[in-house]
């Protein structure tokens, strides 16, 4: 085997790419990455991980504004806009310097390039680098998404990088806008709000559907509004976007409320934070007659395998949901696939977690309480509320609840979904008893500790049969 030839090369060192060739090298693979930018793409560098440390500022200097209501005097909370960004940015490198770590650890190749699909003269698809062509037995594609353009009836808007960012300028502008507006209010949009209004900014954050959280529980989003709103944030939900146009100092954007009142609103930056769309193009699918799915590629679900043998796809460039962890999930269910070493049952895309990382925090897995009344399912709902937890208490965080959706029949868990107290940890307990299809029964004969967070999903399952303690 010449340095050319590879059981596995990845097109992408994201969240996918770099776990899927971790499990590749431990199945006895050599394998090569190609990626142009930092090894843990954008989830390590300028999304999941990098976000959270800014969301970690935030979060303390809120704490800090209401000590006194703990017993502890403290004056003139100052956030450091500059030292935020520069820590999150300290981490970004470790998280990149780790990944290479595990590489090395692995024997993996890192080639530092950007790569572009062709066919072999044997007709197999291959990877090709300004160093030259990269021959394997297998092809990942692995190329993640970018941040969508506003569609409007006037044309697209952009990300000029400036005055019209995306998520990546927005965790490392140089100075602190005064005033920012954000238009979406999916979980970028609303962790950013948070974030910026923690440290100051006056917010604007606007979504055209009629809530915060689109996906999540109507409940938890409504949740969620009258927090930000309490906070300082300007919501504006069920709102329409007429315009928005660079102005010499800033921007302004034409807003329409829910009422059809204009909002003309100006602001130091704009945030687009519309959703994402596949990195499908660019680099030779079509000359390789990839299948496409409505912009992403389309792979068997079990194998991940596209309709060119011997190249595969995964993460956010094959389609929703647009997780890491639903990404390195694929990563190693296709290597397993294709190592013939299936350790696991396929993928259940039911249960895949969804987390929002402002305060309070959003967490859901499976089916919403509308979606479960629009299958016309036989349900039950129970809650349980934070202001009742003693530990919720304690720990002054007593905003939000959980909210459980069970199979009237069996109990079994159709649907969770948690805002405020713990709830992103908290919603792998939900997670887990849904994958292994425990049912009612089994959560409330579980003994939970106590003072915990955790216990309110036990209480939120008693109470759909009435049988709550503390509320």
């Amino acid at each position: 085997m010449t340095s050319n030839q590879y059981d596995l090369a990845i097109l992408g060192g994201g969240p996918g790419g770099y776990v899927a060739a971790i499990r590749a090298a431990q199945l006895g693979m050599k394998v090569v990455v190609v990626e142009r930018e930092a090894l843990g793409g954008i989830c390590a560098n300028w999304g999941c991980i990098p976000t959270k440390a800014l969301l970690r500022s935030a979060e303390l200097i809120e704490l800090l504004e209401h000590a006194g209501e703990l017993g502890v005097n403290v004056d003139g909370v100052r956030p450091n806009f500059g030292r935020c960004v520069e820590r999150s940015r300290e981490i970004a490198k470790r998280q990149e310097k780790g990944v290479e770590f595990l590489f090395k650890k692995n024997k993996i190749e890192h080639r530092r390039a950007t790569g572009t699909l062709e066919r072999s003269p044997d007709g197999r698809p291959r990877i090709v680098t300004p160093d030259g062509p990269i021959d394997a037995k297998n092809v990942i594609v692995a190329t993640g998404a970018r941040p969508k353009p506003l569609p409007l009836p006037s044309g697209p808007v952009e990300h000029d990088g400036r005055r019209i960012i995306s998520y990546r300028e927005a965790m490392s502008l140089p100075v602190q806008p005064d005033r920012i507006v954000i238009i979406g209010a999916g979980a970028i949009g609303v962790e950013f709000a948070y974030f910026y209004n923690a440290v100051g900014t006056k917010v604007t954050l606007i979504e055209a559907l009629p809530q915060l959280l689109p996906v999540e529980d109507a409940e938890v989003a409504a949740t969620l509004e009258r927090s930000f709103k309490r906070s300082g944030i300007e919501v504006l939900t069920g709102a329409k976007v007429a315009g928005v146009a660079k102005q010499e100092i800033g921007v302004r954007v034409d807003a329409i409320d829910n009422n059809g009142t204009a909002r003309p609103i100006e602001a130091d930056v704009c945030l687009l934070a519309v959703g994402v769309r596949g990195n499908t193009d660019g680099f030779g699918l079509e000359a390789l007659g990839v299948a496409l799915d409505r912009g992403f590629i389309a792979v068997d679900r079990t194998t991940f395998a596209t309709n060119v043998p011997g190249l595969y796809a995964i993460g956010d460039v094959v389609g929703p949901p647009m997780l890491a962890h639903k990404a390195s999930a694929e990563g190693i269910a296709c290597v397993e696939a294709m190592a013939g070493k299936r350790h696991h049952g396929d993928i259940d895309y039911d249960s895949i977690p969804g987390c929002t990382y402002a305060r309070p925090e959003v967490a859901s897995v499976g089916l919403t309480e509308k979606r479960a009344k629009e299958l016309g399912l036989d349900y039950k709902v129970g809650r349980f509320p934070f202001k009742a937890s003693g530990k919720a208490m304690a720990a002054s965080e007593t905003d939000g609840f959980v909210k459980v959706i069970l199979g009237a029949k069996h109990g079994e868990i159709l649907g969770a979904h948690l805002i405020g107290g713990a709830a992103t940890d908290m919603v792998a307990t939900l997670t887990l008893a849904k994958t292994a299809e425990l049912t009612s029964d089994e959560l409330l004969s579980t003994i939970f500790a106590h003072p915990t967070f955790a216990e309110a999903i036990k209480e939120s399952v008693a109470d759909a049969y009435g049988e709550a303690i503390d509320i």
